[in-house]
């Protein structure tokens, strides 16, 4: 624990820092504290923050910059909280957001990045994790149908079916509502996927089958992740180094390594921030990662986060992405 005016003199730095991206010095912390204190004092606090690896000290200057050890102490004391203008924003945004869930994800990475400035990221749900609302069959032809499935978290699964001749439209609503009945809140695939009764008509169950069959084939694999990235653009501008700025662009293009990186960023299902080593992804050392779950009825269903500099507005980012994952899950709740 850091003595009060320490913990003001390191939190001057930081917040300086954030703003400038250059060194501060004893001058600028007594202009941005009103801590009755000399520079001279500043100075001495300076050095011990330093000695106690909150804060470095680059080259010959004569500022310090905080270390991942300084921004976590400065996070761990933050009460973060989003201007109501960007509130509104928020609201909004999610009022006029229906449709498809891929869509809706999409829409959401763009207004995180918009919000902060950085790369912003949603794990979609995982497919296990959907049930079944309502499945329909469509005629698209003399010989073509095609299967649509409504699921819990708002996805919509497309499937194109072929079709005797001889079915007419009531047997493809037959189908629909035989899958309805006895698929609705199960999921598609999976241990707890429901099996499917006969109805005595050889041609609606062959269907029926049939539309099962190639509904499960659209969803690919059940435990894959998805996710969807924002604002990857907005990298540009937040590292001088070059090789910097490609590392990072490189993994934002690694599915595999975002569900893994924000898996493990987050914290007892709760908002949590991880400062440059302690994510564990060794070329995103320099980048500090905000996350927060979206839930269904109670259950964590995805992320959100944001990726940016270590050097970044954590009051802000911390902010944006907690409304963003609460909005986001309670627009799913209410379809």
């Amino acid at each position: 624990m850091l003595d009060e005016r320490k913990a003001a003199i390191l939190r001057a730095v930081v917040e300086e820092y954030i703003e400038t991206a250059q060194p501060v010095g004893s001058s600028a912390v007594v202009r941005a504290t009103s801590l009755p204190v000399s520079t001279a004092t500043v100075r001495n606090e300076l050095a011990v923050l330093e000695r106690d690896g909150f804060l470095d000290h680059p080259h010959t200057s004569a500022g310090r910059v905080p270390t991942d050890k300084g921004y976590r102490f400065f996070v761990d004391h933050l009460t973060p909280a989003l201007p109501q203008g960007q509130r509104q924003r928020v609201q909004d945004f999610f009022a006029r957001a229906h449709g498809e869930i891929e869509q809706m994800l999409t829409d959401t990475t763009r207004l995180l990045s918009e919000l902060t400035h950085y790369a912003a990221l949603v794990v979609a749900p995982q497919r296990d994790s959907a049930t079944v609302r309502s499945v329909q069959l469509v005629s698209l032809g003399p010989a073509v149908a095609l299967a649509v499935a409504v699921l819990s978290d708002g996805s919509v699964r497309k499937a194109v079916v072929e079709i005797a001749p001889d079915h007419a439209e009531h047997h493809l609503a037959a189908v629909g509502a035989h899958l309805t009945a006895h698929l609705s809140a199960r999921p598609l695939e999976g241990d707890e996927a429901a099996s499917l009764p006969t109805t005595g008509d050889e041609g609606v169950d062959r269907l029926a089958a049939q539309a099962r069959q190639a509904l499960e084939r659209a969803g690919g694999s059940p435990e894959a992740e998805l996710v969807f990235v924002g604002g990857a653009a907005e990298m540009a501008t937040t590292f001088d180094a070059m090789e910097t700025l490609r590392r990072v662009l490189a993994i934002l293009e690694q599915q595999y390594v975002l569900v893994s990186l924000l898996r493990h960023a987050i914290h007892d299902d709760r908002l949590s921030v991880s400062i440059g080593a302690e994510h564990g992804v060794e070329p995103l050392a320099q980048c500090s990662v905000v996350v927060a779950p979206y839930e269904y009825e109670g259950v964590r269903i995805g992320t959100v986060g944001v990726l940016g500099p270590t050097r970044m507005n954590y009051p802000h980012a911390m902010a944006a992405v907690g409304v963003v994952s609460q909005r986001l899950g309670k627009a799913l709740r209410e379809g």
